[in-house]
């Protein structure tokens, strides 16, 4: 049985970048247990007072929208750790690292997805560092892969996702990774924006195109024990 703890900054970035294949794995039975931590509230940076009464609800109904998605995706073991949204560089390292370090620990997954270097999101940056200080050789973790979320990891226009790893997904989990990032009804737009239902199934037909499939999500190789 293997164990996959997925890292997301924000609640909605562990959809956009592994909702596909968390539906792969429950269509194939593949016995795959999935954990998915948050490490961030993804609210109280659009508000001036992140303390507002306003913002901390929003936080609250931010969190129902992640607890929806991840049961329309038959997970039931997450955790919200509400870290301030868009000021993780103003945390301190070492409190991220020990919460992943902690996770890993407990959960003792064989894999961890977490996000890429590459994006325009110093939340997404922070997260990413913390990760590779906590799976460091020696943690357990046997593979380290990062995923691409729409409207950041091609907004970073500096760097470039080159993904080497591709599993292939179906039509079917294309609509239940478009369903459960549905389920945050303040995060979506119509197309052309990417987090838009089309821009969803375009980015799974390119990735399909790259590795010869209908379609497919993709993720970078960090690291893998043989």
């Amino acid at each position: 049985m293997n164990r996959a703890l997925i890292i997301a900054a924000h609640p909605d970035d562990d959809i956009l970048g592994c909702g596909g294949i968390i539906s792969r794995s429950h269509r194939y039975y593949d016995n795959t247990v999935y954990r998915v931590i948050f490490i961030a509230e993804g609210s109280t940076c659009r508000f001036d007072d992140p303390n507002s009464n306003e913002a901390q609800d929003e936080i609250s109904k931010r969190n129902s929208y992640g607890i929806k998605s991840l049961k329309h995706l038959n997970i039931d073991d997450y955790h919200f750790y509400n870290l301030p949204c868009g000021r993780l560089d103003q945390v301190p390292q070492i409190e991220i690292n020990k919460i992943i370090e902690g996770e890993i620990k407990t959960f003792k997954p064989d894999t961890v997805f977490t996000h890429s270097k590459c994006d325009s999101n110093i939340d997404h940056h922070k997260v990413y560092d913390a990760t590779i200080i906590a799976t460091r050789p020696g943690c357990g973790v046997n593979k380290v892969l990062s995923y691409e979320v729409l409207s950041s990891t091609e907004w970073g226009f500096s760097k470039s996702f080159t993904p080497n790893v591709f599993f292939k997904l179906s039509e079917e989990d294309i609509i239940n990774k478009w369903e459960a990032l549905s389920k945050y009804e303040t995060e979506l737009k119509p197309y052309p924006y990417p987090r838009s239902q089309k821009g969803i199934k375009s980015l799974a037909q390119f990735r399909g195109i790259q590795s010869g499939n209908e379609y497919a999500e993709a993720f970078q190789l960090i690291r893998q024990t043989i």
